[in-house]
């Protein structure tokens, strides 16, 4: 570590991990980019993570910030706050990192002067053996040159995962890139996710994975009342991102739209059934305002999509029930579903579209 500080930290947010959490830290102590300083915010652990933690701090890269339980927000802002390198990355402290993952990042950073490094990752299970499937998320056409997010804004209807890049410090503090700070809430990557490409004009994406993100550790549903309605207020959060910056809204606001379109009926699938309808009817109310203010761009929404909300709009209950006698929210009782609004065409344009969509990625 130099004497100006060091080149990377990464924040690694820690509650009770005690499983997964000494495979996380060793990856980090373990990369070939050795000038790093590691943050563990430690949110009021009551298993054995911080005495994990402690087994590290022997290597003076590595420091500990101790705080009662207030959620991953407020942990990762104070991250960002105690952070004294030039570029901050973040990793998830249920996940691991490949012994390159800062040094490839970095090298993409320094060459393009980029304020953001987005990499790839794979999906990670370690039970009942392990195996690990690249995501997929930076298709050929993005990659390996100097983008700006606003003006191909497709990194914006992709997959969040903050934890598989690289971020230039001062770009965060100016432009005020924090987390929302709700505690014991679920879905605040979307809105940092939303400031970054909100924000970003010099971007690098890379094709490679470097981080594997664990899927052992993944709930299939939501449960909890206090949860059903976060991915909302992250949605709030980017509302008043771009009220403040209405030269940025002018052009951002259909693109935030589409973008809450696509949270809302990935939230609406993982909800017990209980919560759903509820939830739907808040989604039809919501958009209903949004298409009166004008703010909704069609053109951007698939045309499956388009018949869904419309559905939606036009009756949350008919729609919910609709779904429901399709069989669920899986993929044939998916295509069940589209075949019943749309009939065979509708199901054949869609098989089209995703299947030219998939040529378009791979070539």
């Amino acid at each position: 570590m130099n004497d100006v500080g060091p080149e990377i930290t990464v924040l690694i947010p820690i509650f009770n991990v005690e499983r997964y959490l000494a495979k996380c830290l060793e990856s980090v102590r373990s990369q070939t980019f050795a000038n790093f300083e590691a943050i563990c915010i430690n949110d009021g652990s009551t298993d054995r993570s911080r005495e994990i933690i402690g087994a590290f701090l022997g290597d003076s890269r590595f420091r500990v910030i101790d705080k009662p339980n207030s959620g991953y927000g407020a942990s990762m802002n104070r991250g960002l706050d105690a952070a004294r390198g030039r570029y901050v990355a973040i990793v998830e402290s249920d996940d691991y990192i490949e012994p390159n993952a800062l040094e490839a990042m970095h090298a993409a950073a320094e060459t393009c002067e980029a304020e953001v490094v987005k990499a790839d990752f794979f999906f990670y299970w370690s039970q009942p053996h392990e195996r690990n499937e690249k995501f997929g998320l930076i298709k050929p056409r993005m990659a390996n040159r100097i983008v700006n997010p606003q003006q191909e804004t497709e990194i914006f209807y992709l997959k969040p995962s903050i934890w598989s890049a690289l971020y230039l410090t001062s770009f965060l503090r100016k432009n005020d890139i924090r987390f929302l700070e709700t505690p014991g809430a679920s879905y605040q990557d979307a809105g940092f996710n939303f400031k970054v490409w909100a924000s970003a004009i010099k971007a690098v994406y890379l094709p490679e994975a470097y981080l594997h993100y664990r899927q052992d550790n993944e709930t299939s549903s939501v449960n909890s009342p206090g949860k059903v309605y976060c991915v909302c207020d992250e949605y709030q959060e980017m509302d008043r991102y771009l009220d403040a910056r209405p030269e940025k809204k002018a052009y951002l606001k259909p693109v935030e739209m589409k973008m809450k379109y696509d949270s809302y009926m990935w939230n609406y699938e993982r909800l017990s059934a209980e919560f759903q309808m509820e939830f739907l009817e808040r989604m039809s109310r919501e958009f209903k305002e949004h298409m009166a203010e004008g703010l909704v761009d069609l053109d951007l929404f698939e045309p499956w999509k388009i018949l869904d909300l419309q559905m939606i709009l036009k009756s949350p209950k008919r729609y919910h029930m609709h779904r429901v006698s399709s069989g669920g929210v899986g993929g044939f009782s998916k295509a069940i579903h589209y075949l019943r609004i749309g009939g065979l065409p509708l199901a054949l344009k869609i098989a089209k579209r995703k299947y030219f969509a998939k040529e378009q990625e791979d070539a």
